[in-house]
């Protein structure tokens, strides 16, 4: 080794100083990049933060439409549910004129103290046309005798009142009110006692 070491101390002894320059010129482009390599990225890594990058955004995206058409869905489905509920509403509102001559000819029946045939047929038809109604939703709201509500009840007139007690309250029902599903489709028309 120290032959080694000899020649080449003898060759540095011999070289010009350009040619010494040269060499150190030569030798600091080669550090430089070695330092370059090691900082730089590759492209490959370069391109591979890109694609990770856009497939987050991508998935981002999916996450983002899956959960607008999942809502979409339960909206209408809901809406689906609410228009079955109502579907027959007009039908039914209808058959409220219908509905009130039969409470009144049932209340005529009630008067007539004869018991009959037509007394009871009358009777059967007026609770099975009952039973339609409890069967598509429509109820019946009570108000005589309650404290008077504007959101349930459509004040007539106001009398004075035959007792204390029924003071702010409905006196007499000229008109029944009707639910359909919980949804007032017809307000009862009421006398107030004051």
């Amino acid at each position: 080794m120290t032959e080694d070491n000899a020649k080449v101390n003898a060759q540095e002894e011999t070289e010009t100083p350009e040619l010494k320059e040269q060499k150190e010129e030569s030798a600091e482009p080669k550090k430089e990049a070695k330092k370059d390599r090691w900082h730089k990225k590759p492209k490959a890594e370069e391109q591979l933060e890109k694609t990770e990058a856009e497939l987050l955004e991508l998935k981002d995206k999916h996450i983002r439409l899956q959960a607008e058409f999942d809502n979409y869905r339960k909206r209408t489905l809901k809406e689906r549910m609410e228009l079955l509920k109502t579907a027959s509403e007009s039908l039914l509102i209808s058959l409220l004129p219908v509905i009130d001559d039969f409470d009144r000819a049932m209340q005529m029946l009630d008067i007539v103290e004869e018991e009959g045939h037509v007394k009871e047929g009358v009777k059967l038809i007026f609770n099975k046309f009952q039973d339609f109604l409890k069967q598509n939703g429509v109820k019946e709201i009570e108000a005589k005798g309650q404290e008077f509500n504007t959101d349930l009840h459509e004040a007539i007139t106001k009398i004075p009142a035959p007792s204390e007690e029924l003071k702010g309250k409905n006196v007499d029902v000229i008109q029944k009110g009707y639910y359909l599903n919980d949804k007032v489709i017809r307000f009862p028309k009421v006398v107030i006692g004051e």
